[in-house]
């Protein structure tokens, strides 16, 4: 069962739209919090892919990151083969955050 801060979390990530993407330290920052840890914790346990589409959220300098609580590499394809789906273009593992960028409001 998630908690309340994990439900605020998953609540911002539903609203990143397909071809998009945000960070951790975003999410963090909508919610008023500086734990961007937290929101990877909490992204890592999200029992509501894919309707909340966790793969959309990378780290601050773009970098893919995890996905499904690891960081194997055979996973990190499986996000990356998403975030192409979407129409996203990743280079050497890391997305133009000036490209693809979605700013969260609360």
């Amino acid at each position: 069962m998630p908690t309340e801060f994990e439900n605020r979390v998953y609540s911002l990530t539903s609203k990143i739209p397909k071809g998009k993407i945000s960070t951790y330290k975003e999410i963090a920052k909508a919610l008023n919090i500086k734990a961007y840890r937290a929101v990877g914790q909490a992204l890592r346990k999200n029992p509501y892919w894919p309707r909340v589409a966790c793969h959309r959220v990378v780290s601050s300098n773009g970098e893919i990151g995890g996905f499904k609580g690891k960081k194997s590499g055979r996973i990190i394809e499986e996000k990356i083969s998403l975030l192409k789906k979407e129409g996203i273009e990743i280079e050497n593992n890391k997305i133009n955050l000036k490209k693809y960028f979605f700013k969260l409001n609360k």
